[in-house]
């Protein structure tokens, strides 16, 4: 999808991506293993910090996931896709702005 829509984005603007994007102008990737060879420990620290700011990302997709209307067939009207996806992402998002807050700012109610 990405590579279908890189148009619609600033030529300036960077990406994270995982190893299947290797070569593409606009995404940073981790550094590949050489064939029999090892990666040098700056590249693995490297890699190891790039995973750590991914990894949030990751979390993300699978959290919308677990709604399976991503990997299941849409039994549903195919018109009503976009609002059941966007309505995922919405829940999604207030989960995340929940775990995210500081408690001090924004008390947990009780009962």
């Amino acid at each position: 999808m990405f590579r279908e829509n890189r148009d619609n984005f600033d030529p300036e603007q960077s990406f994270k991506g995982d190893l299947g994007y290797i070569g593409e102008d606009l995404i940073d990737t981790p550094i590949k293993k050489p064939r029999n060879k090892e990666l040098t420990s700056d590249q693995k620290k490297s890699n190891k910090a790039f995973s750590s700011k991914r990894v949030f990302v990751e979390h993300r997709i699978r959290s919308v996931k677990i709604f399976r209307v991503v990997q299941d067939k849409f039994r549903l009207n195919p018109k009503k896709y976009e609002q059941v996806i966007l309505t995922i992402c919405g829940l999604v998002r207030l989960r995340i702005r929940a775990l995210i807050l500081p408690v001090e700012m924004y008390p947990m109610p009780s009962g």
